[in-house]
């Protein structure tokens, strides 16, 4: 399964690395390719994981959930 999450507040590279290493640490995720030109995060799972967990996880960063589609 694959989700792709919209985020609002990314600037630098560093913003890519604090939310690859958030969204890494969530059980279940295998990949995480952060995008900053495309401000958003492409998540490779394998199961399912509750939208509510991504949002916190992002909020803890800094940084805000704008929309998640499964892809």
């Amino acid at each position: 399964m694959r989700k792709i999450i919209s985020i609002k507040g990314m600037g630098c590279q560093n913003c890519v690395h604090h939310v690859t290493e958030a969204l890494k640490n969530l059980d279940g995720v295998t990949s995480v390719k952060v995008s900053l030109e495309n401000n958003n995060a492409v998540v490779e799972l394998n199961n399912d994981i509750a939208d509510e967990a991504f949002i916190s996880v992002i909020d803890e960063a800094g940084y805000d959930v704008v929309k998640i589609e499964k892809a």
